[in-house]
């Protein structure tokens, strides 16, 4: 794909998603070479990944070009999810109150919580005995 597109990047949890947007595309989207539901095997999912195009009715007006690295599937459907807004904002700026409503725009801070020690787990803790 050698024509011009906008670029943008999207993260969630551990992963990270550059997403690049071809207008006037045929509504062909590729996710690291494979298609979505290919690549998710969940259509959950892929319907989560294309909110915010759906949301601004671009559905099937771009090409959109996607390689994702790290974490789980579903945090890469919401980097892939938050990348594509941010790009739609690029292409056009007028899309962005209505984006920034439907809460695409912003990161997802939320993050594992850390393991803390003389414990099993984050928040578990050890069976406590009275006696």
């Amino acid at each position: 794909m050698g024509r011009e597109g906008y670029y943008a990047t999207g993260r969630r949890k551990e992963s990270t998603a550059k997403v690049w947007i071809f207008p006037e595309g045929s509504g062909r989207i590729t996710i690291n070479g494979r298609k979505p539901t290919k690549y998710f095997c969940r259509e959950d999912l892929v319907i989560h990944m294309i909110e915010p195009l759906r949301a601004t009715d671009m559905e099937g007006k771009f090409d959109i070009k996607v390689k994702v690295i790290g974490g789980g599937i579903s945090g890469q459907a919401g980097a892939i999810r938050h990348g594509i807004a941010r790009a739609l904002v690029k292409v056009n700026p007028e899309l962005k109150p209505m984006l920034k409503k439907g809460g695409f725009i912003t990161r997802d801070p939320r993050m594992v919580e850390r393991k803390k020690y003389g414990h099993p787990k984050a928040r578990k803790r050890f069976q406590f005995s009275k006696r």
